[in-house]
């Protein structure tokens, strides 16, 4: 009987102090910070490719991983703002969309790792030492978008064999000055004329499309800088003027451009997961070179060309890797 009353009293002991299941999950569970640079919206494709392939590894968002989402809506002000904020939950790390909110987290913090899933030349910015010793609490992903558009410009002669004048839509970002020179020089080569028209945010566009409409230029050539930011609508008043569209990313033929050629952005945020898995596991930043892209891909907007009058010839539309009709 003795045995029985101490079994007793010990089991409602344990039943009462043991946490739940759900509750033990819940404090295993480490916490990471995600912020894009984009609305949620434009980032959705990219979120859903990066939660694939934390699934592939193992963790379930919201299960045995939460991650605390921040999205900065195309406006530059607000990514120190979110990146601290993200930073004040003391988060296991925190993955960011972006060149600029890459640049914006490196200087809210020096401890919490870093990992950018998207970041055009992270070494000559100084985000990083060099791509194969990071060397400070920031790794991840290099786009090679910015090296791409001399080979857009090519393709984009290749699509339209009479072009002569394109004109190119830039943000200020450091990298636009170098990649314009250099595009320049190609334009020659190909016999086009380049034109730069910057602008400082979505809302100048209207303006922008304006004053180039007194120059009839023949092409649009949108320079990576905040691409997934002022893309689409860029796109939207260039079909108005019937201006076909070239640029890096998938988003601008699926939103009315004429050709996107840049790596797989959907594979890269892809294999950031990979980062987070290591970093998780205690990996240091610092020890993880930074990944260039593999995959890339040739998109041709079949449905747009027919829209503005333009005819691709047969053995361009042959290499493409997806044609939207």
């Amino acid at each position: 009987m003795r045995k029985w009353i101490l079994f007793w009293i010990t089991s409602t002991i344990f039943l009462i102090n043991a946490p739940s299941a759900d509750a033990q999950s819940q404090g295993k569970a480490p916490r990471i910070g995600a912020l894009h640079l984009g609305t949620k919206n434009v980032a959705a494709p990219f979120i859903e490719s990066f939660e694939r392939g934390l699934k592939e590894l193992g963790y379930i968002v919201g299960s045995n991983l939460l991650v605390e989402y921040r999205y900065a809506e195309g406006k530059a002000e607000k990514y120190s703002q979110l990146a601290a904020e993200l930073a004040a939950l003391k988060p296991a790390l925190i993955v960011v969309w972006g060149t600029d909110v890459a640049d914006a987290a490196k200087r809210t913090t020096t401890t919490i790792p870093i990992v950018f899933a998207l970041a055009d030349r992270p070494d000559v910015l100084g985000l990083v030492s060099s791509l194969a010793r990071p060397g400070g609490n920031l790794t991840g992903l290099t786009t090679l978008n910015f090296e791409l558009t001399n080979k857009r410009l090519e393709l984009l002669k290749e699509a339209i064999p009479g072009l002569s004048r394109v004109v190119v839509l830039s943000m200020h970002h450091p990298l636009v000055s170098v990649t314009v020179k250099e595009a320049e020089a190609t334009a020659r080569s190909l016999g086009v004329r380049l034109q730069t028209t910057e602008i400082k945010s979505p809302n100048d566009l209207d303006g922008a499309f304006n004053r180039l409409a007194k120059d009839h230029p023949e092409a649009l050539l949108l320079l990576p800088a905040r691409e997934a930011v002022y893309g689409p609508p860029a796109v939207s008043r260039a079909l108005n003027h019937r201006l076909p569209t070239i640029g890096s990313q998938a988003l601008i033929t699926e939103t009315g451009g004429l050709i996107s050629y840049g790596p797989r952005t959907s594979d890269m945020s892809f294999r950031t997961a990979t980062y987070v898995d290591k970093i998780l596991k205690g990996a240091k930043p610092a020890d993880l070179p930074v990944e260039q892209p593999t995959k890339f891909e040739f998109i041709i907007n079949l449905k747009t060309a027919k829209q503005i009058g333009i005819t691709i010839p047969p053995n361009v539309l042959a290499r493409a890797d997806r044609v939207i009709r």
